[in-house]
C-alpha cells in the first residue's frame, strides 16, 4: 500500500509497497524498484468495462493518459511546478476532478468519467471524472495553478476555476441581463453553486479561457 504526502508544496510523493495511478510522464525521480506501465483502456477494471470507459473518454474529453505504476520505494511525481494536495476520502465517499488537474490516485480509488450537466458557456465540460473510495486508504492528488483555495460547501465558484469537489455535483446557474450584453455587468455571469453542508470544494488561483464572451464592445 502507498501512502501520498506533498513534498515542498509542488511534489507529490507516493511511499511504501503495491501499485497506484499516475498522469502519464509525471514521474520526477523515485528510489527503490518501481515498474511503470501506459494504461491503454483504463485503470481497475475488466476488458469490457475498460473498453467502454475508454470509449466514454474519448467522447467526453475527459481521456487523461493515466500509467499504473508498480514496485516499492519512494516515488516523486510533478506537473509543471503546479502545487499539489492531497486528499483522503472516506469509505464510499466520491470526488469529481477535472481531469487536467488530476495527477495520481492510489488502487483503492475507482476512476470512471460521469456527466454533471454543466459548461455550456465555460471550459468546464459537460462531464468530469471520478473517484470513488473503495479501499482502505483511498488517496487523490490534485494540481492546482497557485496556491489551492479550499471552501468549505455551501458556497459558489467559477466554473473556470474549479479544480475538484466531494459531495453531489454543482447547479450550474447564470446571471445574465442586458446589462451583460451591453458590457455593463460584473463580469461574473455564471457560476457553479454547491449547496450540500459540510463538503470540500478546490479552486486555483488562476481561471481556465472561458468557451463564450458575453458581452458587447
Amino acid at each position: 500500500m502507498f501512502d501520498f504526502t506533498v513534498h515542498q508544496e509542488v511534489t507529490c510523493v507516493a511511499k511504501g509497497e503495491g501499485q497506484f495511478f499516475s498522469k502519464l510522464g509525471s514521474m520526477v525521480a523515485y528510489q527503490g524498484e518501481f515498474k511503470a506501465e501506459k494504461i491503454l483502456l483504463g485503470p481497475n477494471q475488466g476488458v469490457l468495462d475498460s473498453v467502454i470507459g475508454f470509449a466514454k473518454r474519448k467522447l467526453t474529453g475527459e481521456n487523461m493518459p493515466l500509467m499504473k505504476v508498480s514496485g516499492r520505494g519512494i516515488y516523486y511525481m510533478a506537473d509543471r511546478a503546479q502545487h499539489v494536495s492531497v486528499i483522503t476520502l472516506q469509505p464510499g465517499q466520491s470526488i469529481g476532478v477535472e481531469s487536467e488537474n488530476l495527477l495520481s490516485f492510489t488502487e483503492d480509488c475507482k476512476y470512471s468519467v460521469r456527466f454533471i450537466g454543466v459548461g455550456v458557456v465555460s471550459q468546464k465540460g459537460l462531464f468530469t471524472s471520478e473517484l470513488t473510495a473503495r479501499g482502505e486508504k483511498p488517496q487523490v492528488a490534485v494540481t492546482t495553478d497557485g496556491n489551492p483555495i479550499i471552501l468549505e460547501t455551501p458556497c459558489a465558484v467559477d466554473p473556470d476555476a474549479v479544480v475538484c469537489w466531494t459531495g453531489r455535483d454543482p447547479n450550474f446557474k447564470t446571471d445574465i441581463s442586458w446589462k451583460t450584453f451591453l458590457g455593463q455587468s460584473s463580469g461574473e455571469s455564471y457560476y457553479l453553486e454547491f449547496t450540500d453542508p459540510g463538503e470540500i470544494v478546490i479552486v486555483q488561483p488562476s481561471e481556465r479561457e472561458s468557451g463564450v464572451s458575453l458581452s458587447i464592445d
